[in-house]
């Protein structure tokens, strides 16, 4: 091989580690997932900040146009402002105090292992500039609401019992050196490198475009925090590459000051929970799935899934969908089930022609975790036909 095509070959295959480390959040459904959902985002793992310090400062990078909401340079979607699939209303709602389980999937050709954490901001005035329809923050803005985030990290550590440990590739006096942000092995590892196997998870638990992802799963604590709308902020430092990762997820928080303050720009909220953290815990809790589905004279929607509520996967016994809020403009399908609190299960919409037969959505399984809750709490799961 000549010297030339050796030295392509070498700049080509640094080219690769560099863009291929990947991951976004699942959830609670991210900004990122739901554009993935709606077919906008042909990647949703490639929402990526780079080149960039990552390591070993994990605070040091500074977001620019990424945000914390990610910014997909290979679709060119900027995630920190709303549309019509994203950033409208919450797509959770958890109540102050509330332990709650939080996911992200990684890609298995782009796990470069390193470290992540979870924010809330209580600057509800920033936030707003997030959740305001048609605006796009500036740099300063976007960076000025992570700073906000890091402030409000949820800590490995808030949960009891959690385990919260420190980086392998990490030592002691490095800045990185530190169990409050969650941790992925040893990049190095002979088996369960990098961020693979956090919660035992097998190849193609969630959905990826490159190379199938596994996911990562983890605890956080809420906040005694009160908003009709806000935002849940990820972010991922990778070890082996400059490159960091960003996502945010719609959701309200009731916290025990009250019922969640309004979002002064923030269009509207489907979902609405009990005023105080002390009242009743819920048992079960109503879920309303809202799917944008545009079908024609004859069609109908169902809604079946892995649980009994949802007809364990047999269509005969798929839970129907009513057209009541369905508008050419807003084609949306709905229904409202009873599920239990901590019911975690995968679901898909199919359509029933006429004639019987059944027409799929395309995979991935979407997932969804009910929430812990107040007595009367409620939460709305929206999503759109794939």
């Amino acid at each position: 091989m000549s010297p030339m095509k050796n030295n392509l070959l070498l700049v080509a295959s640094s080219l690769l580690s560099t863009a291929y480390g990947h991951g976004y959040l699942t959830i609670p459904s991210s900004r990122t997932r739901l554009g993935f959902e709606a077919g906008i985002d042909t990647c949703p793992e490639c929402s990526i900040l780079e080149p960039v310090s990552a390591w070993p400062d994990l605070t040091a990078a500074q977001v620019g146009r990424s945000g914390p909401c990610g910014y997909n340079a290979r679709v060119s979607v900027d995630y920190n402002q709303p549309t019509d699939y994203w950033g409208n209303e919450p797509v959770v709602t958890y109540s102050a105090g509330d332990i709650v389980e939080v996911q992200w999937c990684v890609d298995n050709n782009g796990d470069h292992g390193g470290m992540f954490t979870y924010g809330i901001c209580q600057d509800q005035e920033l936030v707003d500039l997030f959740l305001t329809p048609g605006y796009i923050p500036t740099n300063e803005e976007k960076q000025a609401a992570e700073d906000c985030f890091l402030e409000g990290e949820l800590s490995c550590t808030d949960v009891p019992g959690q385990s919260c440990g420190y980086n392998p590739d990490c030592t002691a006096g490095q800045a990185c050196y530190r169990n409050d942000w969650f941790t992925c092995n040893a990049f190095q590892a002979s088996s369960n490198r990098g961020c693979q196997g956090v919660d035992a998870a097998p190849l193609n638990s969630c959905a990826t475009t490159i190379a199938g992802g596994y996911t990562v799963t983890k605890k956080i604590k809420i906040p005694d925090y009160d908003s009709a709308h806000t935002l849940l902020r990820f972010r991922w430092n990778s070890f082996q590459t400059a490159q960091v990762y960003l996502g945010c997820a719609d959701i309200a928080i009731s916290g025990s000051g009250g019922s969640p303050t309004s979002s002064s720009t923030a269009t509207s909220t489907s979902t609405t929970t009990s005023p105080s953290s002390s009242c009743a815990a819920a048992t079960s809790i109503p879920v309303t799935f809202d799917a944008k589905v545009t079908t024609s004279w004859g069609e109908n929607v169902y809604l079946v899934g892995s649980i009994s509520q949802l007809g364990s996967w047999s269509t005969g016994s798929a839970v129907a969908l009513n057209a009541d809020k369905y508008t050419s403009s807003n084609p949306v399908w709905s229904v409202t089930l009873d599920i239990p609190v901590g019911t975690s299960f995968e679901y898909k919409y199919i359509k029933k022609e006429s004639d019987g037969s059944v027409i799929w959505e395309s995979d991935p399984n979407r997932s969804y975790t009910v929430p812990s809750g107040c007595q009367g709490a409620t939460v709305t799961e929206s999503g759109s036909w794939r």
